[in-house]
């Protein structure tokens, strides 16, 4: 027993020598208008880095029209990354991982993931979760700045914990054309925009101590191609529903490395670039049962047989409380109660991890149905996050990059 072991030695973890933080700029001419696409590089390649601790610095200001800080608007939850259109992570000039709607998409993840002990931390980032309202990040002058963790925006940053060996890296950001569903403003007829004054790439430089080093070092000189398993986030949009009660979207043909394991569905109704409308929450539509299908295989397998107007969600809210126990291995500790839940989130967490291997080659078709008690409002979308897992392999002595 570990008790008795009074005789043990002392262990002193030396490996990592130094983290230090390091800030990385984009280029020189890059402007941070709507429209305009910012590359932020990490030219040196003898470098040991770790993208899982790295982050984004963004500092600007919220104004009216005529340049004076505006009284009544705000960000909506996650409103800075509603900001852009497009983020990507490349490695040697090759895309890792791609996400599109990063700030809609973080959204929905966040809401399932985040628990009540990171609320605090994460108004840092622009998230104000414990009482649901906008947040208040920008100051009496219009100012604001947030430092968004990696992790929170690209699975590959949330589930590869190592460092990346002496590879050349860039992180390559779209602002959208419009920044409407960013802000929410109390007062009609008031324009306003958002100036970005600096975004600045935050990266851990690793240093180890020599042992660590002649390891790494080996690995190069063998020519070792390293493996990068991690989970991706893919966002699919319905964008216009039809008025009646049932509905069928075929989403996309998936190959068998990249079937879903998890599916994670949101309404907006009337929400898209309205000032007036929290981007960040979502709508039930009064849904009353909905069904994944891959291929032949349905998820889940019993009817939800939900009621919003009768507060029959209990169902619902489960399989999102869920989630983390599944996805993450731990305890489940949901961000929302369940009327939070209702009022704000109603998100449907299919979980469909579990599935038959037995058939490993050929394609998935991934399909959704679903019926709500009345016929679906005018202007309403639909958003299915699609979570599948992705394998990368790249070689540091070589920069060659092979996506699987």
């Amino acid at each position: 027993m570990d008790i008795l072991n009074v005789n043990a030695g002392i262990y002193f973890d030396d490996a990592v020598t130094s983290a230090e933080k390091h800030t990385h700029q984009a280029y020189a001419s890059t402007s941070l208008n709507n429209n305009d696409e910012i590359r932020i590089p990490i030219q040196q390649q003898d470098l040991y880095t770790l993208p899982n601790e790295s982050s984004l610095y963004i500092e600007g200001k919220l104004l009216k029209t005529d340049n004076t800080p505006s009284r009544t608007a705000k960000f909506v939850n996650n409103g800075v990354m509603l900001l852009f259109d497009e983020i990507r992570y490349e490695i040697g000039g090759y895309v890792i991982d791609r996400i599109r709607n990063p700030g809609l998409t973080s959204i929905i993840k966040g809401y399932v993931s985040f628990n009540k002990n990171a609320a605090q931390f994460l108004q840092n980032s622009g998230w104000f979760l414990n009482n649901n309202e906008q947040s208040n990040i920008v100051d009496d002058n219009g100012n604001f700045n947030v430092v968004i963790g990696l992790s929170t925006i690209f699975g590959f940053c949330e589930d590869y914990r190592k460092i990346i060996l002496n590879m050349r890296q860039e992180l390559v950001l779209i602002r959208s054309n419009s920044d409407t569903n960013a802000i929410i403003n109390s007062t009609e007829n008031e324009s306003v925009k958002v100036v970005l004054n600096k975004i600045l790439w935050k990266m851990p430089h690793i240093s180890v101590s020599d042992v660590e080093r002649l390891k790494l070092v080996g690995y190069v000189a063998r020519n070792v191609e390293l493996e990068a398993a991690f989970r991706g986030w893919e966002l699919h949009e319905y964008p216009l529903l039809q008025e009646t009660q049932r509905h069928t979207w075929n989403i996309k043909t998936a190959t068998q490395l990249e079937k879903p394991r998890f599916v994670i569905v949101g309404f907006h109704t009337d929400r898209k670039n309205k000032s007036n409308r929290n981007f960040s929450h979502f709508d039930h539509c009064n849904l009353i049962n909905m069904k994944l299908y891959l291929n032949s295989e349905m998820f889940p397998y019993d009817n939800l047989n939900i009621n919003f107007e009768n507060n029959q969600i209990a169902t619902l809210y489960d399989m999102y409380a869920k989630f983390q126990r599944s996805y993450y291995e731990k305890e489940n500790e949901p961000i929302f109660t369940p009327s939070e839940f209702k009022k704000f989130t109603p998100l449907v967490v299919i979980d469909c991890s579990h599935q038959n291997e037995s058939l490993k080659s050929g394609s998935v078709e991934i399909r959704l149905e679903f019926e709500t008690n009345k016929d679906i409002s005018p202007n309403t979308s639909c958003y299915a996050l699609i979570i599948h897992d992705r394998l990368v392999k790249y070689n540091p002595l070589t920069s060659s990059v092979r996506i699987l």
